[in-house]
Formats: C-alpha cells, structure tokens, sequence
C-alpha cells in the first residue's frame, strides 16, 4: 500500500451516499473518529451491538484499574500500623466494589453516548457488516445503509489457549467482571499485561492464586530486569509457576482440578485464562471487499490506517498494530482528521508509553536494554534499585527499580524502565521527554524533586553497564 492518504471522495452521479462516514464498532477508536469527523462536518452513522465504550471502558481498562484499586488498599492498611495508625480488621466486601464499580461503567457508558448525541452522529445499538466497498447493512433492522467511507474500529476478542480438555470450564477477561462472588481459590494462566494484573488483583483481594505461564518470564518485550523484578515480586505473593502449561480441567464437586503438563495437580474455584486476544473479525463481511485478514487475524491498513479498498479503514485493536487504548483514540482520531479534515497525519507506533498495573507497577518507555545493545552497539545502562521510603517504617521489603538506557554516540535517552509505586504515573511524564529526543544530560540538568522515588531518574551519574559492540576478528 502506499503510504499517503487516499483521501479522493470517490463520488458517483448525484448524492449517492446516505452517510459520510459509517463507523463499525463503538469503543474507543470508533467514538473518537466519529466525533471528529462529525466535527469537520460529515454525516456520521456508529453502530454498536454490544455496549459503547468498547474494551477498555466496559470489561478492560478501566473495571479492572478500579479492582487494582481496591487490592492495594489491603497492603495500605497493613502499612499504616507502620506509621502510628491503629486500623481495625479489614474486611472485603466483594458485591459491595462489584456494584459500585459496575455503576461508575455505566455512567461512563452514558457520558460516551451523551457526547456522540452532542457531536451529532447517529448511533444504531446494533450489529453491522459490510456488504461493499460503500454499504453497510444492519443486521437486525436489515436496512443496507450507502456510506462515503468505512471505517471498522470492532477491536478484538479473548481467546482460550491451549485447546485442551475441560477449556469449556475456564472464563476469559470477558467474564471474569460478571463475577459475582470473589473466588477463594484461582488459576489464572497468561504471562502478558491482562494475566499480570488480574493474578496481581485477585491475590491482593484475598484470593489463593495460582500464576501460570509456559514460557520462562513473565511479560514478553518487556525489560528483563522488570520482568525478573516483577516475578520475584509475585512468587511471594502468590503461588508462581513459570516452564508450565495447562494439560487438562476437569470439574470436581468441590472445584475445578487442573493438571499441568508435569503431571502436577491443583484445585480451584475459578480458572481465568488470558492467553491472548484476537482480532474480532469473524463474520464481518470482509470477503465481500476482498480484504484478506493477516496472519494474526488482522485487518492489513497503511500508515494512515487504509485497507486495500480505499473507502475502508480501520483502527485500533482490529488492525493489531498497538493494541493499547490511547492508540486507537490517536488512530481514530489522525483518521478523521486525514479524510474529513484536511489535516493528513498519520501515529507514530515506535515509541510508546505504557503502563502494566501490576503490584508492584510496571511503567516503561522506549527500547529495553537488548533491544538498544542490538541496535546502537554502544550504550550506558544507569540503574537504581532501592528500598522506597514509605517502606522503612512501614517494614515491608518491596524494592523499586529504574533504568535508563542513554546511545553512547548521541547522549539520547534510548528507553527507560520503572518497577515500583506509581510507575504508571511517573512514565507519563518521561514519556514527554524521551518523545522530545531527550539527552542524558538533559536529565542531568534537571532539579531533583526530593523526596521521592523519581528523582533517582535524574540523580543517576555512573552508568551501572557500559557495552559496547564485539569487534570481529
């Protein structure tokens, strides 16, 4: 495909268009390019079989960062005696978060569907599918709508790997929000972001929880300084059990019995299986267009999030480019902007921000100590792992870790990596820097605010690793 946008209205004789822009899928992606397009003045048409607000709003980011919430609170009260405090025995209701967070779901679902109205595109709370490269059809009314433009924003879907006996027993992340009781033992098996969190969630919570994972680290592309930091973090608080894969589930009458490849056995409640997601695709009408998902199950699109058809585009999680919510909301948005607005701008998917709310929490910007000796050859590593001072009094042994990987030739800050509280937080605001094309000593020059945990990124002065490219003989 080429890489500039194809932003030619192809107009047939007379109106022959109902809409401008017809959007399928309402999560995060979807809403945006909607909004902005009806913003630069297009007809705009969304339709949403499910919910709007998509993944992240609904059963993804957003529930589950409230049930991180509430999971760090048992250590706060354990913390607290450290520092004078006399708190009562603890006691966790899980119906009473359950209701309280379904309800702040829905008041953002509201907020979501209030602010589409406002902006003027018409929203359809049904399924859509395409039918051509300028038709859409809506599968419950039937009605065949004539659209300008297409853009798919369906996002994707959890899947259940292995394919093994008894899968049928396990829940996704999908289902892991209508729970309605808090289960007292569960195996959650995944190594990525989503297995990470939920098992850090529910072992916070009170649950007996089980880690499982085949490979040998947690978290795949991340750091491995933060991947063995994390791991070691986890094996003591829940039973962590890394080179294992899932042989079989059967149902017990008092449980779950799982048997891992090893022979080994374990009963539980509830198995959460988060093995990875797939692009939602299915059924979409896709063959009708001659669009040919990829390998992984994605719609191919250009720079400009174009598919082969040149009225088609797609954005967000469909396209498994980023899979991370301020992508697709940054996609939607370059979209309309592109099309409708006269402005062609396309996202940068090489450096990204991102956040993993583990406990201890996970934040990370740029290249990872091997990907930067791989590329640059010559790099300083600047490393600080330390005990947070909130731990001193309050005993706990939780250490933080932050790392910065500086080019030798440049000085340029290439990525850094942080383990501990509120590393989310504090990523956003490097992110900035390393985005501008930051210098080591433009970290150097920067005052320390003290103190805090984030001023080690700009008191580090001795690289802990210098490496340097092997000559060959």
């Amino acid at each position: 495909m080429a890489e500039t946008a194809q932003t030619d209205r192809p107009t047939p004789a007379g109106d022959a268009f109902d809409v401008d822009l017809f959007v399928i899928g309402g999560g995060s992606g979807g809403v945006r390019a909607a909004r902005i397009a009806a913003g630069h003045g297009a007809r705009v048409q969304l339709a949403e079989e499910y919910r709007v607000g998509g993944t992240c709003v609904i059963r993804g980011c957003v529930p589950k960062k409230l049930m991180v919430y509430a999971g760090r609170f048992a250590e706060e009260f354990e913390d607290a005696a450290g520092f004078g405090w006399t708190v009562p025995e603890p006691r966790f209701d899980w119906s009473v978060m359950k209701r309280r967070r379904d309800a702040e779901v829905a008041r953002l679902e509201t907020i979501y569907d209030t602010n589409l109205m406002r902006a003027g595109v018409d929203v359809e709370p049904q399924r859509a599918v395409i039918e051509g490269p300028h038709a859409v059809r809506l599968v419950d009314s039937g009605k065949v709508v004539r659209a300008r433009y297409i853009l798919v924003a369906v996002g994707a879907r959890p899947v259940k790997l292995p394919d093994v006996p008894g899968m049928d027993l396990a829940i996704t992340s999908n289902e892991v929000f209508e729970l309605e009781t808090r289960p007292e033992r569960i195996l959650v098996i995944g190594g990525g972001y989503i297995a990470v969190e939920f098992a850090g969630v529910f072992a916070a919570l009170g649950s007996r929880t089980t880690l499982l994972h085949r490979g040998d680290k947690l978290l795949r592309g991340f750091d491995d300084e933060v991947r063995e930091g994390l791991a070691e973090a986890y094996g003591k608080r829940m039973d962590l059990r890394l080179g294992r894969t899932l042989a079989r589930l059967e149902r017990r009458t008092t449980g779950i019995l799982a048997t891992l490849d090893d022979g080994d056995t374990l009963e539980v409640d509830q198995v959460l299986v988060a093995t990875g997601r797939r692009p939602n695709v299915d059924g979409l009408g896709l063959d009708s267009v001659g669009i040919a998902p990829n390998r992984s199950g994605a719609i191919p699109v250009d720079a400009f999030s174009q598919t082969a058809v040149p009225s088609i585009y797609a954005v967000g999680d469909v396209t498994d480019r980023a899979n991370l919510t301020p992508i697709a909301i940054r996609e939607g948005h370059a979209f309309a902007d592109t099309v409708f607005g006269g402005k062609a701008w396309s996202v940068d998917h090489g450096l990204i921000p991102t956040a993993v709310f583990s406990t201890p929490e996970i934040g990370t910007v740029g290249l990872t100590e091997a990907q930067a000796g791989e590329r640059y050859g010559a790099i300083d590593v600047y490393r600080s792992s330390f005990r947070p001072m909130k731990a001193t009094l309050s005993g706990r042994e939780d250490r933080m870790l932050l790392k910065v990987i500086v080019d030798v030739a440049t000085d340029r800050v290439l990525g850094v990596h942080i383990l501990g509280h509120d590393a989310g937080e504090m990523i956003q605001a490097v992110g900035i820097a390393v985005t501008m094309g930051a210098t080591k000593a433009d970290f150097d020059r920067t005052i320390a605010v003290h103190p805090t945990a984030g001023e080690e990124l700009v008191t580090m002065r001795v690289p802990a690793v210098t490496k340097r490219p092997q000559s060959v003989g």
